[in-house]
């Protein structure tokens, strides 16, 4: 993915609807684990993988996979839920 206003929007939406929930929302990815709701750390793992895998475990687990799982339909990312 290129850096620009896209991407910039995708890392934003993927950490403010991760705020949302309680559970632990961890994005795997080639060679990192970053805490979903770190925007730091978030942009570069996704500017520098191929890759993506949310690990989602908590109270709200369930809507949480959902609703994460839609932001990366939205901007046409593949991604593998638990």
């Amino acid at each position: 993915m290129e850096l620009g206003p896209t991407f910039a929007h995708f890392v934003v939406e993927l950490n403010k609807t991760a705020q949302q929930f309680q559970s632990s929302i961890v994005l795997k990815t080639d060679h990192r684990s970053i805490d979903v709701k770190s925007i730091l750390g978030l942009t570069h793992s996704i500017l520098t993988s191929k890759a993506f895998k949310l690990e989602i475990h908590g109270p709200d687990e369930e809507q949480a996979k959902r609703e994460m799982a839609q932001v990366f339909h939205d901007f046409h990312m593949s991604v593998e839920v638990n």
